[in-house]
C-alpha cells in the first residue's frame, strides 16, 4: 500500500491547522508523526482516515485520490487517542462486534493472550481500568490483518510489560511489510520503533526523514533534545 499526501491544507474557521503538508511515497515500516500539542498531528491522521475533509490537496492510496471516498478504509485499522467504546458491552462482546463489522480474518485470541485479557473478557467495559481499556484498544486495532495501521498515542496508560508487548507487536507487523503511522509523546518509544519521522509545528512540516539524520542536523544525541532544538529554532525565527 503506497500513500502520498500532496499540498494538504485544513483550517477550522480562522485557525489554520495544516499548511501545505507533503509526505511522499510511504509504503511500509513505521512513520512517526511528532510535534507539540496543537501542531496538527491528530488532524493529519483524521484526514488520512477520512474523518476530516481537507480544504485542498490530495491523499493518494496506490496513486488514487481517496478524499471523499470510503472503500479504501477497509485497508485501515485505527487506534484513537481517546477510547469511547460502549460502556455497557462486555469485553468479549466488543471483540465479537468488531469481528462482525469487519468480516475479516482476525487474530484476537492471540492478542488477548499477549496482553493478558482473559480474566477481563466477561467484564463490562465500564468496570475496566484505564490500562485494561488501552490494551483492549490495541487488540481492536491489531486484530484485523490491515496493511495500514494508524495509532494515535498508543502508549497512554500502559504498564512496562504491556508497553514492551506493544513494541514487539509493532515490530512484528512491520516485518510483514505493513505501514504503521504512529504519534506519541514518549520519545524513547519512537526511537525504538520508527523508520521515518515527520515533525510538525503549527501545522507545517519542519522535518521529514530518518532519526539518524535528524540527530545529525540538530547536533543532538537523542530525539527529545532534537525536538526541543527544532522548537527553539522555530521560536527564534
Amino acid at each position: 500500500m503506497m500513500i502520498s499526501i500532496n499540498d494538504l491544507n485544513k483550517s477550522f474557521g480562522n485557525l489554520k491547522v495544516l499548511s501545505d503538508i507533503n509526505i511522499q511515497n510511504i509504503d511500509k515500516g513505521v512513520l512517526a508523526v511528532l510535534g507539540p500539542n496543537g501542531s496538527g498531528k491528530t488532524t493529519l491522521l483524521k484526514c488520512i482516515l477520512g474523518m476530516v475533509i481537507p480544504d485542498s490537496g490530495t491523499i493518494e492510496f496506490n496513486a488514487k485520490n481517496v478524499i471523499g471516498k470510503f472503500e479504501y478504509r477497509k485497508t485501515l485499522s485505527y487506534m484513537p487517542q481517546l477510547i469511547n467504546f460502549p460502556e455497557n458491552l462486555k469485553l468479549y462482546e466488543l471483540f465479537d462486534l468488531i469481528k462482525n463489522i469487519r468480516n475479516d480474518n482476525t487474530n484476537d485470541y492471540e492478542l488477548i493472550d499477549k496482553f493478558g485479557l482473559h480474566d477481563s473478557l466477561n467484564k463490562k467495559i465500564s468496570s475496566l481500568s484505564g490500562g485494561t481499556k488501552q490494551k483492549s484498544n490495541i487488540v481492536v486495532s491489531f486484530m484485523n490483518d490491515s496493511p495500514v495501521i494508524i495509532l494515535d498515542e498508543p502508549t497512554t496508560g500502559l504498564d512496562p510489560l504491556a508497553l514492551l508487548t506493544l513494541k514487539n507487536l509493532i515490530k512484528l507487523e512491520k516485518e510483514k511489510g505493513k505501514l504503521i503511522i504512529v504519534t506519541s509523546h514518549i520519545t524513547s518509544f519512537i526511537e525504538e520503533i520508527s523508520d521515518k519521522i515527520v515533525f510538525l509545528l503549527d501545522g507545517e512540516i519542519y522535518y521529514s526523514g530518518t532519526l539518524k539524520l535528524l540527530l545529525e542536523n540538530t547536533s543532538q544525541n537523542n530525539l527529545e533534545s532534537a525536538m526541543a532544538k527544532l522548537i527553539e529554532k522555530n521560536n527564534h525565527v
